[in-house]
Protein backbone atom coordinates (compact mmCIF):
# COMPACT_ATOMS: atom_id res chain seq x y z
CA UNK A 1 0.00 0.00 0.00
CA UNK A 2 1.48 3.37 -0.86
CA UNK A 3 0.80 6.63 2.01
CA UNK A 4 0.80 8.75 -2.41
CA UNK A 5 -2.09 5.93 -3.07
CA UNK A 6 -3.96 6.80 0.29
CA UNK A 7 -3.58 10.73 -0.39
CA UNK A 8 -4.70 10.48 -3.56
CA UNK A 9 -7.85 8.29 -2.50
CA UNK A 10 -8.79 10.75 0.11
CA UNK A 11 -8.21 13.90 -2.43
CA UNK A 12 -10.47 11.73 -4.62
CA UNK A 13 -13.21 11.61 -1.85
CA UNK A 14 -12.95 15.44 -1.26
CA UNK A 15 -13.69 16.01 -4.96
CA UNK A 16 -16.28 13.74 -5.11
CA UNK A 17 -17.89 15.54 -1.70
CA UNK A 18 -17.48 18.74 -3.25
CA UNK A 19 -19.53 18.09 -6.37
CA UNK A 20 -22.08 16.59 -4.44
CA UNK A 21 -22.20 19.94 -2.21
CA UNK A 22 -22.22 22.03 -5.65
CA UNK A 23 -25.38 20.18 -6.45
CA UNK A 24 -26.57 20.73 -3.28
CA UNK A 25 -26.15 24.37 -3.30
CA UNK A 26 -27.33 24.64 -7.17
CA UNK A 27 -30.30 22.96 -5.47
CA UNK A 28 -30.94 25.12 -2.67
CA UNK A 29 -30.61 28.57 -4.70
CA UNK A 30 -33.36 26.98 -7.42
CA UNK A 31 -35.29 26.39 -4.72
CA UNK A 32 -37.80 28.81 -5.80
CA UNK A 33 -37.21 28.65 -9.83
CA UNK A 34 -40.13 27.82 -11.93
CA UNK A 35 -39.70 24.21 -13.63
CA UNK A 36 -36.00 23.98 -11.75
CA UNK A 37 -35.22 19.82 -11.51
CA UNK A 38 -32.98 18.90 -8.69
CA UNK A 39 -29.59 17.87 -9.74
CA UNK A 40 -28.03 14.81 -7.16
CA UNK A 41 -25.05 13.10 -7.45
CA UNK A 42 -23.91 9.63 -7.66
CA UNK A 43 -20.94 7.86 -6.72
CA UNK A 44 -18.94 5.15 -8.18
CA UNK A 45 -16.03 2.97 -7.02
CA UNK A 46 -12.59 2.86 -8.68
CA UNK A 47 -10.67 0.01 -7.99
CA UNK A 48 -6.97 -1.00 -8.72
CA UNK A 49 -5.84 -4.13 -8.97
CA UNK A 50 -4.27 -5.61 -5.70
CA UNK A 51 -1.82 -8.58 -5.58
CA UNK A 52 -0.75 -10.68 -2.44
CA UNK A 53 -0.75 -8.52 0.56
CA UNK A 54 -0.49 -5.37 -0.83
CA UNK A 55 -3.54 -3.41 -1.41
CA UNK A 56 -3.33 -0.10 -3.82
CA UNK A 57 -6.40 2.50 -3.02
CA UNK A 58 -8.34 3.43 -5.85
CA UNK A 59 -10.32 5.99 -5.29
CA UNK A 60 -14.58 7.50 -6.25
CA UNK A 61 -16.09 8.58 -9.44
CA UNK A 62 -19.18 10.90 -8.98
CA UNK A 63 -21.82 11.36 -12.11
CA UNK A 64 -24.58 14.46 -12.01
CA UNK A 65 -27.97 13.38 -12.46
CA UNK A 66 -31.23 15.55 -13.19
CA UNK A 67 -34.52 14.55 -11.93
CA UNK A 68 -36.31 15.85 -15.11
CA UNK A 69 -39.00 13.60 -15.34
CA UNK A 70 -40.04 14.21 -11.27
CA UNK A 71 -43.06 16.53 -11.84
CA UNK A 72 -42.86 19.64 -8.98
CA UNK A 73 -46.23 21.01 -7.42
CA UNK A 74 -48.25 22.98 -8.98
CA UNK A 75 -49.20 26.70 -7.93
CA UNK A 76 -52.26 29.00 -8.64
CA UNK A 77 -51.22 32.54 -10.64
CA UNK A 78 -53.30 35.12 -11.58
CA UNK A 79 -52.07 35.12 -15.26
CA UNK A 80 -53.96 33.56 -17.84
CA UNK A 81 -50.36 32.93 -19.61
CA UNK A 82 -49.06 31.24 -16.66
CA UNK A 83 -48.65 27.17 -18.08
CA UNK A 84 -47.76 24.46 -16.30
CA UNK A 85 -48.03 20.55 -17.62
CA UNK A 86 -49.59 18.27 -15.84
CA UNK A 87 -48.05 15.15 -16.46
CA UNK A 88 -45.10 14.11 -19.45
CA UNK A 89 -44.10 16.70 -21.91
CA UNK A 90 -42.37 20.14 -22.53
CA UNK A 91 -43.23 23.40 -23.97
CA UNK A 92 -40.73 23.88 -27.37
CA UNK A 93 -39.29 27.36 -26.75
CA UNK A 94 -36.47 29.45 -28.88
CA UNK A 95 -33.92 32.25 -27.88
CA UNK A 96 -33.51 35.23 -29.88
CA UNK A 97 -30.95 33.41 -32.18
CA UNK A 98 -33.92 31.09 -32.96
CA UNK A 99 -32.24 27.99 -31.40
CA UNK A 100 -34.97 25.50 -30.30
CA UNK A 101 -35.07 24.03 -26.65
CA UNK A 102 -37.55 21.83 -24.30
CA UNK A 103 -38.66 23.31 -20.98
CA UNK A 104 -41.30 23.09 -18.26
CA UNK A 105 -40.80 26.73 -17.07
CA UNK A 106 -44.19 28.17 -18.22
CA UNK A 107 -43.96 31.69 -17.01
CA UNK A 108 -44.67 33.47 -20.38
CA UNK A 109 -45.62 37.01 -20.45
CA UNK A 110 -46.26 39.43 -23.79
CA UNK A 111 -42.61 40.78 -24.78
CA UNK A 112 -43.27 44.70 -26.76
CA UNK A 113 -44.20 43.05 -29.82
CA UNK A 114 -46.77 40.46 -28.09
CA UNK A 115 -44.80 36.79 -28.69
CA UNK A 116 -45.20 34.94 -25.43
CA UNK A 117 -41.61 35.00 -23.38
CA UNK A 118 -40.95 33.61 -20.25
CA UNK A 119 -38.94 34.55 -17.21
CA UNK A 120 -35.90 33.19 -18.64
CA UNK A 121 -36.09 34.96 -22.11
CA UNK A 122 -37.03 32.29 -24.31
CA UNK A 123 -39.76 32.73 -26.05
CA UNK A 124 -42.69 29.92 -26.39
CA UNK A 125 -43.38 28.50 -30.33
CA UNK A 126 -46.95 26.90 -31.86
CA UNK A 127 -48.25 26.37 -34.56
CA UNK A 128 -51.36 28.74 -36.32
CA UNK A 129 -54.60 27.68 -35.49
CA UNK A 130 -56.23 26.65 -39.02
CA UNK A 131 -59.44 24.82 -37.66
CA UNK A 132 -57.56 21.61 -37.70
CA UNK A 133 -54.74 19.41 -35.94
CA UNK A 134 -51.19 20.50 -37.50
CA UNK A 135 -49.34 17.36 -38.92
CA UNK A 136 -46.03 17.33 -36.30
CA UNK A 137 -42.80 15.15 -37.41
CA UNK A 138 -40.67 13.22 -35.44
CA UNK A 139 -37.03 15.04 -34.41
CA UNK A 140 -38.62 18.13 -36.31
CA UNK A 141 -40.11 21.49 -35.22
CA UNK A 142 -41.18 22.21 -39.07
CA UNK A 143 -44.23 24.69 -39.06
CA UNK A 144 -43.30 26.29 -35.31
CA UNK A 145 -44.13 30.34 -35.06
CA UNK A 146 -43.54 32.11 -31.87
CA UNK A 147 -47.07 32.56 -30.04
CA UNK A 148 -48.43 36.27 -30.36
CA UNK A 149 -51.02 37.78 -28.24
CA UNK A 150 -50.77 41.21 -29.56
CA UNK A 151 -53.96 43.31 -28.07
CA UNK A 152 -51.92 46.62 -29.94
CA UNK A 153 -53.23 46.38 -33.36
CA UNK A 154 -56.95 45.83 -34.77
CA UNK A 155 -57.96 42.75 -36.08
CA UNK A 156 -60.74 41.59 -38.46
CA UNK A 157 -62.05 38.49 -39.45
CA UNK A 158 -64.08 38.52 -43.09
CA UNK A 159 -66.92 35.34 -42.78
CA UNK A 160 -66.95 32.94 -45.25
CA UNK A 161 -69.10 30.54 -43.65
CA UNK A 162 -72.59 30.45 -41.46
CA UNK A 163 -75.77 28.50 -41.03
CA UNK A 164 -79.34 28.97 -40.84
CA UNK A 165 -81.85 26.60 -38.83
CA UNK A 166 -85.34 26.60 -38.76
CA UNK A 167 -89.17 25.31 -39.34
CA UNK A 168 -90.46 26.21 -43.23
CA UNK A 169 -94.57 25.25 -42.58
CA UNK A 170 -95.97 22.34 -44.25
CA UNK A 171 -99.24 24.05 -44.45
CA UNK A 172 -97.99 27.34 -45.56
CA UNK A 173 -100.19 28.42 -48.95
CA UNK A 174 -98.34 28.79 -52.46
CA UNK A 175 -97.20 32.20 -53.42
CA UNK A 176 -98.40 33.67 -56.44
CA UNK A 177 -95.21 33.66 -59.13
CA UNK A 178 -95.73 37.75 -60.05
CA UNK A 179 -94.92 38.15 -56.24
CA UNK A 180 -92.04 35.84 -55.86
CA UNK A 181 -89.12 37.59 -53.83
CA UNK A 182 -86.36 36.29 -56.85
CA UNK A 183 -87.67 39.74 -58.66
CA UNK A 184 -86.20 42.35 -56.95
CA UNK A 185 -89.22 45.10 -57.76
CA UNK A 186 -91.86 42.25 -57.06
CA UNK A 187 -94.93 42.96 -54.51
CA UNK A 188 -93.54 40.40 -51.74
CA UNK A 189 -95.67 39.99 -48.26
CA UNK A 190 -93.41 39.11 -45.59
CA UNK A 191 -96.16 37.52 -43.77
CA UNK A 192 -93.65 34.43 -42.24
CA UNK A 193 -95.97 31.86 -43.03
CA UNK A 194 -95.97 31.54 -47.01
CA UNK A 195 -92.77 33.82 -47.55
CA UNK A 196 -90.41 33.87 -44.47
CA UNK A 197 -87.78 36.71 -43.89
CA UNK A 198 -84.58 36.55 -41.85
CA UNK A 199 -81.17 38.54 -41.50
CA UNK A 200 -77.70 37.26 -40.71
CA UNK A 201 -74.98 39.76 -40.00
CA UNK A 202 -71.42 39.33 -41.89
CA UNK A 203 -68.08 40.99 -42.15
CA UNK A 204 -65.69 41.66 -44.79
CA UNK A 205 -61.38 42.00 -44.87
CA UNK A 206 -61.95 45.44 -43.41
CA UNK A 207 -64.72 44.31 -40.50
CA UNK A 208 -67.38 46.13 -41.95
CA UNK A 209 -70.58 44.51 -41.10
CA UNK A 210 -72.78 43.14 -44.02
CA UNK A 211 -76.17 42.47 -43.46
CA UNK A 212 -78.24 39.74 -45.90
CA UNK A 213 -81.59 39.33 -46.10
CA UNK A 214 -83.14 36.10 -46.60
CA UNK A 215 -86.36 35.07 -48.01
CA UNK A 216 -88.17 31.84 -47.83
CA UNK A 217 -91.05 31.18 -50.39
CA UNK A 218 -93.20 28.17 -51.19
CA UNK A 219 -94.12 27.78 -54.74
CA UNK A 220 -95.73 24.49 -54.93
CA UNK A 221 -96.53 21.46 -52.40
CA UNK A 222 -92.78 20.59 -50.84
CA UNK A 223 -91.17 23.29 -53.12
CA UNK A 224 -89.95 26.24 -51.94
CA UNK A 225 -87.20 29.03 -52.76
CA UNK A 226 -84.62 30.72 -50.88
CA UNK A 227 -83.63 34.17 -52.08
CA UNK A 228 -80.55 36.24 -50.58
CA UNK A 229 -80.00 40.12 -50.73
CA UNK A 230 -77.94 42.16 -49.57
CA UNK A 231 -80.07 44.84 -47.21
CA UNK A 232 -77.79 47.76 -48.17
CA UNK A 233 -79.85 48.39 -51.51
CA UNK A 234 -83.05 47.58 -49.60
CA UNK A 235 -85.96 50.51 -49.76
CA UNK A 236 -86.78 52.69 -46.99
CA UNK A 237 -88.93 50.12 -44.95
CA UNK A 238 -85.86 47.49 -45.30
CA UNK A 239 -87.43 45.02 -47.86
CA UNK A 240 -88.64 45.46 -51.38
CA UNK A 241 -87.99 47.03 -53.83
CA UNK A 242 -84.31 46.55 -54.16
CA UNK A 243 -82.08 47.91 -56.15
CA UNK A 244 -79.97 45.29 -57.15
CA UNK A 245 -81.18 42.07 -57.57
CA UNK A 246 -80.42 39.10 -55.58
CA UNK A 247 -77.59 37.68 -54.77
CA UNK A 248 -78.95 33.89 -54.47
CA UNK A 249 -81.82 32.65 -56.02
CA UNK A 250 -81.96 28.51 -55.68
CA UNK A 251 -85.31 25.97 -55.21
CA UNK A 252 -85.52 23.96 -52.80
CA UNK A 253 -87.29 20.48 -52.85
CA UNK A 254 -88.55 18.63 -49.86
CA UNK A 255 -88.01 14.97 -50.21
CA UNK A 256 -90.83 12.94 -47.31
CA UNK A 257 -89.38 10.33 -47.22
CA UNK A 258 -85.68 11.55 -46.00
CA UNK A 259 -87.59 14.12 -44.30
CA UNK A 260 -84.58 16.69 -45.54
CA UNK A 261 -83.83 19.07 -48.10
CA UNK A 262 -81.92 18.66 -51.39
CA UNK A 263 -80.22 22.11 -51.26
CA UNK A 264 -77.64 21.27 -48.59
CA UNK A 265 -76.34 24.85 -48.60
CA UNK A 266 -75.87 27.79 -50.57
CA UNK A 267 -73.00 30.46 -51.32
CA UNK A 268 -73.38 34.29 -51.25
CA UNK A 269 -70.68 35.45 -53.98
CA UNK A 270 -70.79 39.31 -52.92
CA UNK A 271 -68.66 41.03 -55.65
CA UNK A 272 -69.81 44.52 -53.92
CA UNK A 273 -68.10 43.45 -50.28
CA UNK A 274 -65.60 41.34 -51.74
CA UNK A 275 -67.07 38.33 -49.77
CA UNK A 276 -68.12 34.69 -50.57
CA UNK A 277 -69.98 33.22 -47.27
CA UNK A 278 -71.63 29.75 -47.69
CA UNK A 279 -74.69 29.17 -45.79
CA UNK A 280 -74.99 25.52 -44.24
CA UNK A 281 -79.13 24.84 -44.56
CA UNK A 282 -78.67 21.31 -43.99
CA UNK A 283 -80.67 21.32 -40.92
CA UNK A 284 -83.46 23.03 -42.01
CA UNK A 285 -87.26 20.92 -41.37
CA UNK A 286 -90.52 20.78 -43.26
CA UNK A 287 -92.95 20.03 -40.71
CA UNK A 288 -96.75 21.16 -40.15
CA UNK A 289 -96.04 24.07 -37.59
CA UNK A 290 -98.61 26.91 -37.36
CA UNK A 291 -95.60 29.09 -38.50
CA UNK A 292 -92.40 29.17 -40.15
CA UNK A 293 -90.33 30.32 -37.33
CA UNK A 294 -86.04 30.57 -37.68
CA UNK A 295 -84.52 29.15 -34.60
CA UNK A 296 -80.62 29.97 -35.50
CA UNK A 297 -78.35 32.06 -37.66
CA UNK A 298 -75.04 32.34 -36.84
CA UNK A 299 -71.92 33.35 -39.35
CA UNK A 300 -68.45 33.18 -38.41
CA UNK A 301 -66.08 36.23 -38.63
CA UNK A 302 -65.47 39.26 -36.40
CA UNK A 303 -65.10 43.61 -37.02
CA UNK A 304 -62.38 45.39 -36.59
CA UNK A 305 -61.61 45.08 -32.97
CA UNK A 306 -58.86 45.04 -30.57
CA UNK A 307 -58.25 41.95 -28.16
CA UNK A 308 -59.34 42.35 -24.74
CA UNK A 309 -57.88 39.53 -23.28
CA UNK A 310 -56.26 35.80 -23.59
CA UNK A 311 -57.13 32.39 -22.75
CA UNK A 312 -55.32 29.16 -22.76
CA UNK A 313 -57.25 25.74 -22.84
CA UNK A 314 -56.19 22.22 -21.54
CA UNK A 315 -55.46 21.31 -25.14
CA UNK A 316 -53.39 24.30 -25.86
CA UNK A 317 -55.61 25.73 -27.84
CA UNK A 318 -55.04 29.82 -27.39
CA UNK A 319 -58.12 31.66 -27.55
CA UNK A 320 -58.27 35.74 -27.73
CA UNK A 321 -61.65 37.42 -26.25
CA UNK A 322 -62.58 40.73 -28.30
CA UNK A 323 -65.07 43.44 -27.14
CA UNK A 324 -67.89 42.61 -29.15
CA UNK A 325 -67.32 38.92 -31.07
CA UNK A 326 -67.19 35.79 -29.79
CA UNK A 327 -63.99 34.37 -28.65
CA UNK A 328 -61.08 33.44 -31.73
CA UNK A 329 -58.54 30.61 -31.88
CA UNK A 330 -55.13 32.17 -32.45
CA UNK A 331 -52.54 29.10 -31.46
CA UNK A 332 -52.34 25.49 -30.72
CA UNK A 333 -49.31 24.87 -28.15
CA UNK A 334 -47.45 21.39 -28.95
CA UNK A 335 -45.95 19.55 -26.36
CA UNK A 336 -42.34 17.89 -26.86
CA UNK A 337 -41.40 14.46 -24.98
CA UNK A 338 -38.41 12.24 -25.57
CA UNK A 339 -37.59 8.48 -24.61
CA UNK A 340 -35.13 8.74 -21.75
CA UNK A 341 -36.32 13.16 -20.30
CA UNK A 342 -33.79 12.17 -17.75
CA UNK A 343 -31.19 12.10 -19.88
CA UNK A 344 -31.72 15.46 -22.03
CA UNK A 345 -28.61 17.95 -21.65
CA UNK A 346 -29.27 20.46 -19.20
CA UNK A 347 -28.48 24.49 -20.38
CA UNK A 348 -29.03 27.38 -18.42
CA UNK A 349 -32.08 28.92 -18.41
CA UNK A 350 -33.56 25.93 -17.24
CA UNK A 351 -34.08 24.52 -20.48
CA UNK A 352 -33.09 21.15 -22.42
CA UNK A 353 -31.43 19.99 -25.50
CA UNK A 354 -31.32 16.12 -26.71
CA UNK A 355 -28.48 14.20 -26.12
CA UNK A 356 -27.54 10.83 -27.90
CA UNK A 357 -28.76 8.76 -24.41
CA UNK A 358 -32.31 11.04 -24.62
CA UNK A 359 -33.45 9.54 -27.95
CA UNK A 360 -35.06 12.11 -30.41
CA UNK A 361 -37.92 14.27 -29.99
CA UNK A 362 -41.48 13.27 -30.47
CA UNK A 363 -43.68 16.37 -30.57
CA UNK A 364 -47.90 16.58 -29.97
CA UNK A 365 -50.80 18.00 -28.30
CA UNK A 366 -52.04 17.84 -24.77
CA UNK A 367 -54.20 15.13 -23.68
CA UNK A 368 -53.19 12.66 -26.42
CA UNK A 369 -51.50 9.74 -25.55
CA UNK A 370 -47.82 10.16 -23.80
CA UNK A 371 -48.52 13.73 -23.00
CA UNK A 372 -50.24 15.63 -20.01
CA UNK A 373 -52.43 18.48 -19.89
CA UNK A 374 -51.47 22.20 -20.03
CA UNK A 375 -53.00 24.12 -17.16
CA UNK A 376 -53.41 27.96 -17.31
CA UNK A 377 -53.35 30.35 -14.11
CA UNK A 378 -50.68 27.78 -12.74
CA UNK A 379 -46.91 26.95 -12.93
CA UNK A 380 -44.71 24.03 -11.70
CA UNK A 381 -42.33 24.74 -8.87
CA UNK A 382 -39.41 23.42 -8.44
CA UNK A 383 -38.71 19.58 -7.25
CA UNK A 384 -36.08 20.70 -4.61
CA UNK A 385 -37.06 19.09 -1.10
CA UNK A 386 -35.38 21.57 1.19
CA UNK A 387 -34.90 18.99 4.17
CA UNK A 388 -33.56 16.53 1.42
CA UNK A 389 -30.99 19.39 0.31
CA UNK A 390 -29.58 19.78 4.09
CA UNK A 391 -29.23 16.67 5.07
CA UNK A 392 -27.56 15.47 2.13
CA UNK A 393 -25.33 18.91 2.95
CA UNK A 394 -24.67 17.89 6.54
CA UNK A 395 -23.17 14.59 4.99
CA UNK A 396 -21.32 15.53 2.53
CA UNK A 397 -19.69 17.75 5.16
CA UNK A 398 -19.13 14.85 7.25
CA UNK A 399 -17.56 12.84 4.54
CA UNK A 400 -15.62 15.55 3.33
CA UNK A 401 -14.07 15.83 6.80
CA UNK A 402 -13.45 12.19 7.03
CA UNK A 403 -11.30 11.92 3.94
CA UNK A 404 -9.61 15.32 4.91
CA UNK A 405 -8.46 13.46 8.09
CA UNK A 406 -7.45 10.37 5.76
CA UNK A 407 -5.37 12.98 3.75
CA UNK A 408 -3.66 14.43 7.32
CA UNK A 409 -3.20 10.98 8.42
CA UNK A 410 -1.46 10.41 5.39
CA UNK A 411 0.54 13.79 5.14
CA UNK A 412 1.78 12.91 8.75
CA UNK A 413 3.04 9.87 8.23
CA UNK A 414 5.21 10.96 5.05
CA UNK A 415 6.49 13.17 8.10
CA UNK A 416 7.89 10.25 10.33
CA UNK A 417 9.36 8.58 7.02
CA UNK A 418 11.02 11.82 5.76
CA UNK A 419 12.15 12.27 10.03
CA UNK A 420 13.48 8.71 9.74
CA UNK A 421 16.19 9.74 7.36
CA UNK A 422 17.24 12.82 9.31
Amino acid sequence: MSLFGTMKTAVSGMNAQSNKLGTVGDNIANSSTTGYKSASTAFSSLVLSSSGGNYNSGGVDTQVRYSISQQGAAVATQSSTDLAINGDGFFVVQDTAGNVFLTRSGSFTADDNGNLVNSAGFTLLGYEYTGSTPTTVINSYDGLVPVNVSANGMTATPSTSGSLTGNLSDSAPVVDAANLPSDKDATVVVDQISTLKTSVTGYDALGNEIKYDFYFSKTADNEWEVNVYDAAYASSTGSFPYSEGPLVSEPMSFDTDTKTFDLSNVVIDDPNNETSITIDLSSMTQFAATNSTMEQGKVNGNPAEQVQSISITADGTVYATYAKSSARALFQIPLADVASPDNLSVLSGNVFQTSAESGVVTLGFAGQTGFGSIASKQLESSNVDIATELTEMIQAQRSYTANSKVFQTGSDLMDVLINLVR
